[in-house]
């Protein structure tokens, strides 16, 4: 009996022995084997599963140069995978993060065509607007020999056009809600902040027609001729001249 109770303790010994050789933790990877396997996954166009790599490397704090090139790593990931929230949120990060990187340029180039992609139309929200022209503004004053300086100027000028158009938007909603006041107001700055929008002649058509309604004639004159004057194509002559017969 007893040696059937010892044969038993044994065999359970050996059970127990296999079962736990079996299921095994397998030893951890390393940080470089990580950045390895997101590099592969990378090349494969598998985006997401590279970002998961590679946030393995960032986190583990292996070495710094490793941890940067991983954050840079993840935004690119990101904005090649069309997540453009995403990619703005890494990159704003690596800003705090590095200050003093070599690669700022690169990351405010890519952070203000992040904020780009997220632009909407002018008659909603800015924000996106607002954070990519600070981006481009700021590589362009930090950084004026970059290589890329007149694609730089073309996009701030794109985002000084939808804020004007913004503005514009506004001020012709006050002007046909009867907020006559506050029409002029906003048309008037936007002329005063974006001198170089590319619809200058619909403001002042705008404007003529917000000082008119206010009863004050003479502005609206000035407002008109500058429209008929510096405009003399413009589709909004015909219009402008029309509301002054019918409202004069």
């Amino acid at each position: 009996m007893r040696k059937s109770l010892t044969c038993i303790f044994l065999l359970s010994l050996v059970l127990l022995s296999a079962c736990s050789s079996s299921t095994a933790v397998p030893p951890q990877k390393s940080a470089g084997a990580y950045f390895q396997e997101g590099e592969e996954s990378f090349e494969k166009g598998k985006y997401r599963d590279a970002i998961a790599s590679w946030e393995k490397v960032r986190d583990s704090y292996f070495s710094p140069e490793l941890n940067t090139l991983a954050e840079l790593k993840i935004a690119e990931a990101h904005f090649l995978n069309e997540d453009y929230i995403e990619s703005a949120v890494a990159y704003e990060a690596f800003l705090t993060n590095h200050p003093n990187s070599p690669r700022i340029p690169d990351v405010l180039y890519q952070l203000g065509v992040s904020y780009m992609y997220q632009i909407l139309s002018d008659d909603q929200d800015q924000t996106a607007t607002t954070y990519s022209l600070k981006a481009f503004q700021t590589l362009k004053e930090r950084f004026p020999r970059d290589r890329r300086m007149q694609e730089v100027q073309l996009y701030i000028d794109r985002c000084l056009n939808q804020l004007a158009a913004s503005e514009l938007n506004i001020g012709v909603f006050y002007l046909r809600t009867n907020y006559f006041a506050a029409s002029i107001y906003r048309i008037e700055g936007l002329l005063k902040k974006y001198p170089n929008f590319y619809q200058l002649d619909k403001a002042y058509y705008y404007l003529g027609m917000a000082y008119l309604l206010s009863g004050e004639r003479d502005k609206a004159g000035v407002a008109f001729n500058t429209l008929f004057n510096d405009y003399a194509g413009s589709e909004y002559i015909a219009d402008a001249q029309e509301f002054i017969e019918d409202n004069y």
